[in-house]
């Protein structure tokens, strides 16, 4: 049993030294020692929704606002998001507070985003009486066996002795080796229940859990070797460099072997997007070079990325003439999908070090010029008409190109799921990290309003722009309410085609435009958010949009801007589903 020591005061002498040195002994309820506990891993923030369940928690809460800001969410799914967007903002762990039943169950889906998008974040939940657990109780659900796919961890408390340990434990599970979610499910007499705990002990080590792997030195040897001998390597980099705050030793090497390197959406901005070797992003809607030239290069080098289906398209068709170099963290995603010749088990910021050390300073001019080239063909073919159309109507991509001539980079971008989400990540300037954040793996429609939120709370000093589309921001419009009432400074910019968009393109594309259940009517969102005491604006020509955009950075608190663009705009390049990346389209 521990839990984290009241401040004590100085020893005046040896006889004092030896007592104060003992650990103090506290009879506190299982609610408090579960604050104490979020106190001694450093925890400044908690999103949550009160209810039955877990009630004792927020009864203890009461006297703990000094130390610790809980933000009242209005659903329990927009909690989970908004601790999502604090650790991606933040590096932190996000923490989210739900009641049993129905409010445990609404984090359901972020908690499948957070395990595929290697988020970590500690949730806690209440629970019935133990006595009562198995009865069907009111709002009782077995939300241990419901959430054991989607978790890194989980485990239920029924006793208060146990509450320290558990979270200790779960913290360190949370955040160490590749992050993910965790959910500790307190029931309601451990919360109630009193028990001496003695000072609290964060856990470093479990026996069965090896989140640091030992690094293999004759692996990286190997790998430095392949590159060593390349003539069109290529690199690949995802949200793992980010992970591990590597960025910097991900700059070494970059610049040191002088490779051309591309990136997942997760990984945007561990690189800036302006950096010369920055050739673009990878995927289905990524940039057309790195995608064709992956299929050409000699030696690809993967560092944190887990070849997502988005990313290779057919795997039969993929790389099939490369040496594959895998720098992982987790043995699990090498080789699940690519091959790996070489495979650099490890912490990134550990492995990267090693490997630079051994790779010769290299520039390879031809190849970068391969890359350049094919730039060219995409600023010709989709580029110039996205960021400086002709027509009268608006584009998403001219939108975020203004966006970026204000914020000069320096904004965080939080996406959600569409059309829009392709646009800003491929067009966003990234010049810091932490700067890009999105649901990936999962695409959850939804996810950017409360993410925008909490990602305001993990780094309150930055601008946080939400890119929303119509359809996106009608799942969480409730978190306007969150927004009222705390205050939070967050700039939401709703690009709206009337359309769920991307299911549109997919039903044009492939389904001879039989266009079923996409024209998706929207309120007047300007007048929604007045209601919300949030200003607002609507744009629909290109005269207003700077100046609108302009408004909308400068306004002192959270500011929406609606801004009407083109209906039935695609987004290109695209590699249809079931193709391999060498055919990207670029129309």
């Amino acid at each position: 049993m521990y839990l984290n020591p009241q401040p004590q005061p100085a020893p005046t002498s040896p006889e004092t030294a030896v007592a104060t040195a003992e650990p103090a002994t506290r009879t506190l309820s299982g609610a408090e020692a579960t604050l104490h506990a979020l106190l001694a891993e450093g925890v400044d923030t908690v999103f949550g929704y009160p209810g039955g369940a877990i009630i004792p928690i927020y009864d203890a809460l009461y006297d703990f606002k000094e130390q610790l800001n809980h933000v009242l969410v209005r659903h329990e799914q927009g909690g989970i998001h908004a601790a999502q967007g604090y650790a991606r903002s933040s590096g932190k762990v996000g923490v989210v507070f739900a009641t049993s039943g129905p409010g445990a169950t609404n984090l359901v889906t972020g908690l499948a985003d957070a395990l595929i998008d290697s988020t970590p974040l500690v949730c806690i939940t209440g629970q019935v009486f133990a006595h009562l657990l198995g009865t069907d109780a009111f709002q009782e659900t077995d939300i241990i066996n419901i959430t054991t796919p989607i978790t890194k961890w989980n485990h239920q408390v029924t006793d208060a002795s146990e509450i320290p340990e558990a979270l200790a434990k779960a913290f360190y599970i949370a955040r160490s080796g590749r992050p993910g979610p965790v959910l500790i499910d307190i029931t309601k007499n451990a919360q109630m229940q009193k028990a001496d705990f003695a000072p609290y002990q964060p856990c470093t080590h479990i026996r069965s859990y090896r989140p640091r792997p030992l690094v293999r030195q004759e692996y990286v040897a190997q790998a430095a070797a392949l590159i060593n001998q390349a003539k069109r390597p290529l690199v690949l980099w995802g949200q793992g460099v980010l992970l591990g705050k590597a960025e910097q030793e991900f700059k070494e090497f970059i610049e040191k072997s002088g490779i051309p390197a591309a990136w997942t959406i997760l990984g945007a901005g561990a690189l800036p997007t302006g950096h010369p070797l920055n050739v673009g992003m990878l995927g289905m809607h990524g940039n057309y070079g790195p995608n064709v030239l992956t299929n050409e290069c000699d030696v690809l080098i993967a560092i944190g990325m887990r070849f997502d289906d988005r990313v290779t398209g057919r795997l039969d068709k993929y790389a099939r003439q490369a040496q594959v170099i895998h720098l992982d963290i987790d043995p699990t995603e090498i080789d699940k999908n690519v091959k790996a010749t070489v495979p650099v088990w490890g912490d990134c910021k550990e492995t990267l070090p090693l490997l630079t050390g051994l790779v010769e300073a290299r520039t390879y001019p031809e190849w970068r010029q391969r890359f350049q080239d094919h730039d060219a063909e995409e600023i010709a073919a989709v580029i110039q008409d996205e960021l400086f159309p002709t027509s009268d109507e608006l584009t998403m991509g001219e939108v975020i190109q203004q966006l970026n001539e204000l914020t000069q980079g320096e904004a965080i971008i939080v996406t959600d799921v569409g059309q829009h989400q392709m646009v800003a990540c491929r067009y966003a300037k990234l010049n810091q990290t932490r700067s890009n954040i999105t649901s990936g793996g999962l695409g959850t429609m939804g996810f950017a309003l409360p993410a925008a939120i909490g990602a305001k709370y993990g780094a309150p000093e930055r601008t946080v722009v939400a890119v929303i589309g119509d359809g996106g921001i009608q799942m969480t419009i409730q978190e306007l309410g969150t927004i009222m009432q705390t205050g939070v400074n967050v700039k939401i910019l709703l690009l709206n085609n009337q359309f769920l968009g991307m299911v549109r393109q997919w039903q044009e594309m492939f389904h001879d435009r039989r266009y079923s259940f996409v024209d998706i009517a929207s309120p007047d969102y300007v007048t929604v958010a007045s209601g919300y005491s949030i200003a607002g604006r609507r744009v629909d020509s290109r005269p207003d949009l700077q100046a609108a955009l302009r408004e909308m950075l400068e306004h002192p608190g959270s500011f929406l801007l609606e801004v009407m663009v083109t209906r039935e705009n695609n987004i290109f390049p695209m590699v249809p589903q079931g193709c391999g990346v060498g055919e990207i389209r670029l129309k």
